[in-house]
């Protein structure tokens, strides 16, 4: 890429200058998992959470075709403000950048950029992975196969609970994707704390997950690592209870047609209705949740280096 096709903002340039802790951040959450303008809100009290660990937060966006590693305050109001931002996966980024395009960057190509910027640890709301029915659907995530080929450490609330969570779990393996528990022993529901579904590995401490995670530099594997890290137990939607609401949400997608990358924010917004807005308020807790976890993870790295 190009000098002319990043932009860095001053705060996150000067932490990669000196070697001081950087967490990557998604755009999509703002541009397409809340309304303006509590998204602009969300994005702002999350940078400030982060800074205040000590982290410089680097939200990831392509504006005009140009990569933004790091927003200001303007390009953040654009990014929450605009009403035909693309949803950028990988595989429309050189799309976006040629075309001088604007787009809120996924999971997916939030890991591509911040790891040509040389950022080792991102934190995200929840992965994409295995819909439901992907049998006839054939719908998986491309967030699957970036997390088996981009070296970095990701915090999420596990899958979004949209999914089938027990098949994402089998796909993570097939790419070598080691999935590591923070002080839990099931792969958390998003919404929820548990799933009933066992983690592969738990670990008690960032420090932990730093140093496995050099271990895993070291031997040159290429695979991400996932750290799953459940919602606050006050903010949690009982996954009993957000079952039902999922299913009826899934069965709405299906009669209007929705398909694609269209799916998982159609999803979202109708659970929103669905749940009086409970399940927007627990989506926001669970994200500025594992921001925190990923800005210690980012300093804890640092010491290990």
């Amino acid at each position: 890429m190009t000098a002319r096709q990043i932009v860095y903002s001053d705060e996150v340039r000067d932490a990669l200058n000196t070697r001081s802790p950087v967490l990557a951040l998604e755009s999509t959450i703002i541009a397409h998992g809340m309304p303006y303008p509590q998204n602009v809100e969300f994005a702002n009290e999350a940078e400030a959470l982060v800074r205040a660990i000590g982290v410089a937060p680097a939200t990831i966006a392509v504006l005009d075709g140009t990569v933004h590693i790091g927003l200001n305050e303007n390009t953040l109001e654009r990014v929450g403000i605009a009403k035909d931002i693309r949803k950028l996966a990988t595989r429309d980024l050189a799309s976006a950048i040629a075309r001088q395009e604007s787009g809120a960057t996924t999971v997916s190509a939030t890991m591509v950029l911040a790891r040509q910027a040389e950022i080792d640890v991102f934190s995200t709301g929840g992965i994409g992975g295995v819909h439901r029915v992907v049998e006839f659907s054939a719908d998986i995530s491309a967030d699957l196969n970036e997390l088996g080929r981009t070296p970095m450490i990701v915090v999420s609330a596990g899958a979004k609970a949209i999914l089938d969570l027990p098949s994402t779990l089998e796909a993570l393996e097939t790419v070598s994707v080691p999935v590591l528990g923070y002080q839990c022993s099931e792969f958390p529901a998003f919404y929820s704390r548990n799933s009933g579904i066992p983690i592969p590995q738990r670990v008690e401490t960032v420090q932990e997950i730093a140093e496995m995670f050099r271990a895993h530099q070291d031997l040159g594997l290429e695979a991400a690592f996932l750290v799953a890290n459940p919602i606050p137990e006050e903010d949690e939607i009982p996954a009993e209870e957000m079952e039902g609401y999922i299913t009826q949400a899934i069965d709405a997608a299906h009669r209007s047609g929705v398909v694609g990358k269209e799916v998982t924010p159609f999803l979202l917004r109708y659970l929103v209705d669905l749940t009086d807005g409970r399940s927007l308020q627990a989506n926001r807790a669970l994200a500025l949740n594992n921001m925190k976890l990923g800005a210690k993870i980012a300093v804890a790295l640092l010491k290990t280096s």
